[in-house]
């Protein structure tokens, strides 16, 4: 299994970290970014999944 990855909004600093999810918002621990719905958004400024870059380790 691979390590989770972390994603950052480029446009609020926002980030989304695999391991973690967002169970608040029904996106359980262990969600891949790439598993996230093509209409979710930033839950903090609302910027697109395109707005996000992987952050290196």
């Amino acid at each position: 299994m691979s390590a989770a990855k972390r994603y950052f909004c480029l446009i609020c600093g926002f980030i989304y970290d695999e391991a973690l999810g967002l169970p608040d918002e029904g996106i359980l621990p262990g969600t891949p970014f790439e598993s996230l719905p093509m209409n979710w958004t930033c839950p903090d400024c609302h910027a697109r999944k395109e707005d996000f870059e992987l952050m290196s380790e």
